[in-house]
């Protein structure tokens, strides 16, 4: 072998040694110092417009994307004898309407959904194991599926004071007497500074918490 070939190849083995170093060191910090998981969504407090009564509906105003105050009246439930008022029950943006006008509603239907999207936060499912390593007001880099090239600041508002299994729907029976340990994650709060108008409740987005 030339000289010069192996010289070029003990140069090829150092630039590979030092980019595995690098590598390692890089990844070694970002595990040390920042806590990270996709496992969020994009969030909002929604509150829904309910029939107060049963009857029809007249005079329904309520679109999808319309902005409503507190109190705005969206339309009237008539029962042939009395016609009673639909209102918004707090501010926010319209996001599903669910019914039109002169359909018959039944007291309890929900009428359309309205969310603060003046306010939008995220919502991380950490794993309990992970929980020691973040506290109220920590900082946070979000990025959201809708806005992929768009990164943006946060900080941790809340943490949840139960696991996502404690509100399950259907909890597991341990009926066998046999046991796995299963991981239990926790939700987390975290606010989102300044989001685009791409960012919608629901979007996937991916967090990195500052330990």
């Amino acid at each position: 072998m030339s000289r010069g070939r192996l010289v070029l190849l003990n140069l090829v083995g150092i630039i590979v040694v030092i980019l595995l170093l690098a590598g390692g060191a890089y990844y070694y910090y970002q595990t040390t110092n920042y806590l990270k998981t996709d496992d969020a969504k994009v969030s909002a407090d929604m509150v829904p417009v309910v029939a107060t009564t049963s009857g029809k509906l007249v005079d329904w105003t309520g679109e999808e994307g319309d902005k409503v105050l507190k109190d705005d009246l969206l339309g009237k439930i008539s029962d042939g004898k009395t016609t009673i008022p639909v209102t918004s029950p707090e501010k926010g943006t319209i996001i599903k309407n669910q019914v039109q006008k002169n359909q018959i509603v039944q007291a309890g239907q929900t009428l359309a959904q309205t969310a603060d999207l003046s306010h939008l936060y995220i919502v991380a499912n950490i794993k309990e194991t992970d929980l020691k390593n973040i506290e109220k007001g920590d900082k946070v880099t979000i990025t959201v599926d809708g806005d992929p090239d768009t990164t943006f600041d946060g900080k941790v508002e809340k943490i949840g004071y139960a696991t996502n299994s404690v509100f399950s729907l259907l909890p597991e029976q341990n009926s066998s007497g046999n046991y796995t340990k299963v991981t239990q994650k926790v939700p987390v709060k975290i606010s989102i500074k300044d989001p685009s108008d791409k960012v919608l409740p629901g979007m996937n987005a991916e967090v990195k918490i500052s330990k």
